[in-house]
């Protein structure tokens, strides 16, 4: 796709004409390909013209068979010869340079094969079926899905069933979106003479869905040049700005980088560890908002040192070395070798000062991690090629079965939301919204497997994330252990254990896509609520943060009062029945209601006003508190009838047909429900205060058992409340 490539548009990186820094190269994506197209090559011998190619692609494997790539570029050259860019030069140089780019990666031959062919067939006579019968189903699979692809750049209209293409082809094979990238870059490089809006709206495209792939990939080197050319089109002027900033930087007769790089050799020399200390710049977007962070810029703001060790181990060695022997910024420690980034990237991240107020970021990495932080998927080879000894073992995956080893798990989940979403237009914006998220969080289930969710993400997202659409079911979670709303934002880290219902008619409520961040969750709800219109009457049920509608049945008549405004003077006991008092064989007796006795139970008794003895349990708060102020003190006994009336409070998840579920469960245990309150849902929760007759007080730990086992119900108990709430009408 390079009819609009022509001449660069934007200036390269700044260097210093006497480099004064010891660093590797990077991956060079900036090599010029004006590769001289020859007479056809002697049999045997590769083109002249793929010479920078092989050189790239034999530095990374160098027992690769090239005689693929002979035949691609004979037919690529054959197939697009009098094809002409818009920049006079011969059309060919598009699928070379997208292949040296590659090529610097690291891909693998087939890669490299169908990125030479990526144009045949959608800009000449070649078809899919030639290319597969020439270089087999795999170079087919690939050009085809990068074929898909083309439509990307024209116009606003074509763009959300294009990307939903799009993203079907990289799931299915990250090596498509790896070519389109590699494509998308030289289109960059070259967009000198497109008319301004032209540049505008393909670097905009690029900007908000390109580059947040690339970095999703774990594509740094296309990621952050894309960014810097992206910068150069929307913003000139401050690019101008920036691009003076390094250049004033690079004049400078110090070096603070330098100085904190061979301060870092000696310590690691000395302490026998093998590593290299090298020095990365930061690439232009990078100096931008480190600028616009920090205001004035030290010599050490314009990169970062990287050490690169041998094994895993090195790393921790090297950081331990560091932080003892030099100056931590312990706030700027990141251990992603232990939970790598969704990107598949790993490294240390560290940093050390000096007493000069000068601060280092430091990297700290494996030469295999920087191989994977530079290139991602990219580095990883043919995902698709098993180990000799499995290609043998029965059972191998049919022809057609693509499981990708390599793809992250974002992909996956995208796959599974693009899926579900009823059209295009939503596809779309919940696209858009998704690569918006550019850091991403991992949370811990309690069986140890994790969840990666983006920045922001609440318990709702990790419900969705882990269930699917089955997470309708969820009424509730733990978070560190600890109980939680669905509407709480998880951190990075947190241990998350989402509580679900066995109500096969649960559903999901409307506020909760208030607090859904991710197309699983959105999408999921809202085609849910699409497919079932509430009525008008069930909205009126719907009150609190997030809560499920909670409506009490009819057989349930509420009490006037309720569960904050207790009264201790609780209903009398029943003639004959439960309490004697000693010595007052005639006395009036109420069971108090901060703490609902129940045979037993070990109780005393206070006489109140009018005669009355108010009986309460022996551990309950008020009787400490009515001791004290000197209510008198009357034996009380159980009688020999077992039957009571208790109060219990349960807390719960607000769910539908919550309450009908409970007292379901409680009159299968036997238990006569006198009365009821169930306070408006707050935060998800819904507290019920039940007053109930038991005809055998044995049986009130099986109703308590019964009512905890009801789905939603977090935790009953009997009711017990503060020594000054209940003396308060004594």
């Amino acid at each position: 796709m390079s009819a609009e490539a022509t001449n660069p548009a934007t200036p390269g990186p700044v260097v210093p004409a006497t480099p004064r820094r010891r660093s590797r190269p990077r991956i060079d994506l900036r090599r010029l390909v004006g590769a001289a197209l020859l007479g056809p090559a002697s049999r045997g011998r590769l083109p002249d013209a793929i010479g920078h190619v092989v050189e790239a692609h034999r530095a990374h494997h160098p027992h690769a068979d090239l005689e693929p790539l002979h035949r691609a570029y004979v037919l690529a050259e054959s197939s697009h010869r009098g094809q002409m860019r818009k920049s006079g030069e011969p059309y060919i140089t598009h699928p070379l340079a997208v292949t040296l780019i590659l090529a610097e990666l690291g891909a693998e031959t087939t890669t490299l094969t169908a990125s030479l062919l990526h144009d045949t067939v959608e800009d000449t006579d070649v078809t899919l079926d030639q290319v597969g019968e020439q270089f087999g189903a795999e170079v087919r699979y690939l050009v085809d899905g990068v074929t898909k692809l083309e439509k990307v750049d024209y116009g606003a209209a074509a763009e959300p069933e294009t990307f939903r293409k799009m993203l079907v082809a990289t799931g299915n094979d990250v090596r498509v979106m790896s070519i389109k990238l590699a494509d998308r870059l030289h289109n960059m490089r070259t967009l000198g003479v497109m008319r301004p809006e032209k540049q505008a709206r393909i670097a905009k495209v690029t900007r908000d869905v390109l580059i947040p792939l690339a970095e999703r990939l774990g594509v740094q080197a296309l990621k952050t040049e894309l960014e810097d050319l992206v910068f150069a089109i929307l913003h000139p002027e401050e690019y101008e700005h920036t691009r003076e900033l390094i250049v004033d930087n690079a004049s400078r007769a110090d070096d603070p980088l330098a100085e904190f790089a061979d301060a870092m050799r000696t310590v690691l020399r000395d302490a026998d560890i093998q590593a290299e200390v090298l020095i990365r710049p930061r690439h232009f977007v990078s100096v931008h908002r480190a600028a616009r962070k920090r205001g004035r810029m030290r010599g050490a703001d314009f990169g970062r040192l990287l050490v690169l060790v041998n094994e895993d181990a090195d790393c921790y060695a090297v950081l331990g070395e560091l932080h003892t022997c030099m100056t931590p910024v312990v706030s700027e420690f990141k251990d992603f070798i232990a939970v790598p980034k969704f990107n598949l990237y790993q490294s240390l991240h560290t940093a050390v000062a000096r007493e000069d107020g000068q601060v280092a970021e430091v990297l700290i990495r494996t030469h295999q991690m920087h191989k994977v932080a530079e290139a991602g998927v990219v580095a990883l080879g043919n995902p698709y090629t098993a180990p000799a000894e499995e290609q043998t073992r029965e059972g191998a995956p049919a022809d057609g079965e693509r499981v990708d080893p390599t793809r992250p798990g974002w992909l996956s989940r995208l796959l599974d939301w693009q899926e579900a979403a009823p059209d295009p237009d939503t596809f779309w914006s919940t696209l858009r919204e998704d690569l918006a998220q550019d850091r991403e969080i991992t949370v811990f289930r309690p069986d140890g497997g994790t969840l990666g969710l983006p920045e922001g993400a609440t318990c709702v997202d990790a419900a969705y994330a882990q269930y699917g659409e089955d997470a309708h079911a969820c009424i509730g979670a733990r978070v560190n252990g600890r109980l939680a709303t669905l509407s709480t934002v998880l951190r990075d880290g947190d241990t998350v254990q989402l509580l679900m219902g066995q109500d096969p008619a649960s559903e999901p409520s409307r506020e909760w896509l208030e607090h859904a961040h991710t197309p699983a969750a959105r999408i999921a709800i809202q085609r849910w609520l699409a497919t079932h219109p509430a009525p008008a009457e069930h909205e009126n049920h719907e009150s609190g943060e997030g809560s499920r509608a909670v409506s009490a049945p009819k057989a349930v008549e509420p009490t006037p009062r309720t569960a904050d405004a207790p009264t201790t003077e609780g209903p009398p006991a029943r003639p004959g029945a439960a309490i004697t008092v000693v010595d007052r064989p005639d006395a009036s007796v109420r069971l108090a209601g901060c703490c609902t006795p129940v045979p037993l139970d070990e109780i005393t008794g206070f006489a109140v006003r009018g005669g009355v003895v108010t009986v309460h349990r022996a551990e309950c708060a008020a009787v400490a508190r009515m001791a004290s102020a000197g209510r008198e003190e009357v034996d009380v006994r159980w009688g020999d009838t077992t039957g009571c009336r208790v109060t219990l409070v349960a807390e719960s998840f607000g769910r539908p047909h919550l309450l009908a579920d409970l007292t379901e469960a409680m009159a299968l245990e036997g238990a006569e429900i006198v009365s009821a309150t169930v306070e408006p849902p707050s935060q998800q929760r819904v507290r019920h205060t039940y007053t109930v007759q038991l005809p055998d007080a044995a049986h009130l730990p099986n109703l308590i058992r019964a009512m905890r086992n009801v789905p939603g119900v977090y935790d009953v108990d009997r009711a017990q409340h503060h020594a000054s709430s209940s003396s308060g009408t004594v």
